[in-house]
């Protein structure tokens, strides 16, 4: 969680607003990373360095973990506590190549904020862009800095989107070891000598269907 990093700074002084009350500045960082930085779940790496906050803000693509780790380096940037939640999660709209890649529908170590605002801990999602929700017919999530912001179970149709699983807890920062262990248990075939190129986006994905 690379707080510290000069393009999370930069981003950070950017977008944190005019205001100096934290629960505002949360509030408008939360946006900025849902938008600045692309939802593409192909982005995944073994490589530790790419949970960073730093490399999905750089890329301007990744998925739920390195944003969740953005929002949170920005947040501690500006002296607002944050911490990692992880969580399994079954995802019932997914597009049918990623689903053949995961030979799951399961989506293991699912990563979310969590921002202390107003005495409390308070849940933050940023991982699916606006582009990307509408594409799926689903509204995006907001954040006002006093309610939880999860994933929302049903899409504007009633159909049946996301459920929580597993949840696994809160973290300081992102539990390489564990984090990784969990998800070659859960993606066995991703973690062999013949690893699948994971190439393309959601997006794509959709066009192609």
């Amino acid at each position: 969680m690379d707080s510290d990093h000069p393009a999370v700074i930069d981003f950070t002084e950017t977008h944190r607003g005019a205001e100096r009350d934290p629960l505002a500045q949360a509030v408008s960082l939360y946006y900025a990373v849902r938008e600045a930085v692309r939802y593409n779940p192909y982005t995944f790496s073994r490589d530790p360095a790419t949970l960073r906050g730093s490399h999905a803000l750089v890329s301007g693509e990744s998925y739920c973990v390195p944003k969740a780790t953005l929002l949170a380096g920005c947040a501690r940037y500006c002296g607002i506590p944050a911490r990692i939640g992880l969580a399994d999660v079954r995802n019932h709209l997914s597009t049918p190549r990623l689903l053949e890649l995961l030979r799951s529908d399961v989506f293991a170590m699912h990563g979310y904020t969590e921002l202390y605002l107003n005495d409390r801990w308070v849940k933050a999602t940023p991982a699916f862009n606006q582009g990307l929700c509408e594409l799926f017919d689903v509204a995006p999530l907001e954040f006002d800095g006093r309610h939880d912001s999860v994933f929302h179970p049903f899409n504007r149709q009633g159909a049946k989107l996301m459920e929580y699983v597993t949840d696994h807890g809160q973290f300081t920062d992102v539990p390489e070891a564990f984090f990784f262990e969990h998800l070659e248990k859960c993606y066995p075939h991703l973690f062999g000598e013949q690893v699948p190129l994971l190439l393309g986006d959601m997006q794509g994905d959709l066009s192609r269907a």
